[in-house]
């Protein structure tokens, strides 16, 4: 028996609805292809540690640098077509099973191609960056100075991860199967892995190929502006250029610590620093995302810093992630708490109230009207 081989898959039960997906997506398939090759798991596993260990490591700059699963789909090619060339071809047995299987079973293909980028993906949270419960670990040991092993920390960040696998295999039915459920990240993607692997045979223009080595080279080029020689150009805010030792015009310009209006950007770094690349995004969604940060940047926060002084707002900054006291000095956490790392009441009420900056303390409260949010679109929508 080959482990390599996989029968013949059946036929798509949906035609894909959505015109995007058919442009790009192919619906044929080669059965005889290799799938869980030698070079799937070593060339997979490594990517997906090194991915984790770049993007961790790159997380604490006040922009990260998100390395996400592209590239890695671009170095393991050439990297697999080695492996090609230098692999021994010879079949072994596998004792008590009878199965045969080779380091090299032949030419590198796209299914092994998309199998190390999934492998890959599994080291990078959504966007990018690192897994979402290091952060949890981070505070916990720089701000509470507790100390956590390296086994318990794996535990906690293993678990949050693969909380995250169950359930979108719980949700499979619902989010994967159906032929109109459809990523539109994921387009960009299948479309490099046709342009690295199909033979563009039209002799007009540049083939897919040619046009991906073109921006490559241009992009790696262009970074060095923003992010070494004219490191302004990451964020530049004509208003704090102006007024630069005013407060107020920083709080309404800065990109960094204020409202960012009139700021602007050349650093591709920065664009898709948080919510990933606005060129695999539909218009819809990101003009639903632009109404809802303007509503909520330039309307809810000044009114409630400037106007209503809600929560005295005006003693702090308008936009950081730190706790104040109410005269606005920073807010130390280790006197309330016990050497059990439990909050003392008597030390809390001593010590004051705890305050937020306006911007964030709106924030928390709006990813708690998502949830109620994603529901009610759901029921609204899908409800039938």
């Amino acid at each position: 028996m080959d482990p390599y081989y996989r029968e013949e898959a059946a036929p798509l039960e949906e035609e894909p609805p959505i015109e995007e997906v058919a442009l790009v997506v192919p619906v044929t398939d080669d059965p005889s292809l290799p799938v869980f090759t030698f070079r799937v798991w070593v060339l997979g596993l490594v990517s997906c540690v090194l991915l984790m260990f770049v993007n961790t490591f790159f997380a604490y700059r006040t922009q990260p640098l998100t390395i996400s699963g592209i590239l890695a789909q671009i170095l393991v090619l050439p990297i697999g077509r080695f492996m090609t060339a230098t692999l021994p071809t010879k079949k072994m047995q596998v004792p008590l099973f009878g199965w045969e299987w080779s380091m090299n079973p032949g030419p590198f293909n796209m299914k092994e191609h998309v199998l190390i980028t999934i492998f890959a993906n599994s080291g990078v949270s959504y966007g990018g960056g690192d897994a979402y419960s290091v952060g949890a670990i981070n505070v916990m040991k720089a701000y509470y100075k507790q100390n956590l092993s390296f086994i318990a920390a794996l535990i906690i960040v293993l678990t949050t991860q693969i909380l995250g696998y169950g359930w979108a295999g719980l949700l499979r039915k619902y989010l994967v199967e159906p032929a109109d459920m459809w990523w539109p990240s994921n387009l960009a993607q299948v479309s490099l892995f046709r342009a690295l692997h199909e033979r563009d045979h039209s002799r007009n223009g540049l083939s897919l190929m040619q046009f991906f080595a073109i921006v490559a080279v241009a992009s790696f080029a262009y970074y060095a502006l923003p992010g070494y020689l004219f490191t302004i150009l990451t964020f530049f805010s004509w208003v704090c250029w102006i007024w630069p030792h005013n407060i107020t015009a920083n709080q309404i310009g800065s990109g960094y610590k204020g409202l960012g209006l009139g700021a602007f950007s050349f650093d591709w770094a920065g664009i898709s620093a948080y919510h990933g690349s606005p060129l695999v995004t539909p218009w819809v969604s990101i003009l639903n995302v632009a109404v809802g940060f303007v509503m909520f940047i330039y309307i809810i926060v000044p009114l409630a810093y400037w106007k209503y002084n809600l929560f005295d707002s005006r003693k702090f900054p308008i936009f950081s992630s730190n706790l104040f006291t109410a005269t606005g000095q920073k807010y130390d956490t280790t006197r309330i708490l016990t050497r059990q790392y439990n909050l003392d009441e008597r030390a809390y009420n001593e010590y004051g109230k705890l305050y937020l900056s306006p911007l964030f303390a709106l924030s928390i409260g709006s990813g708690f009207a998502r949830i109620a949010a994603t529901i009610t679109h759901v029921l609204l929508f899908n409800g039938q």
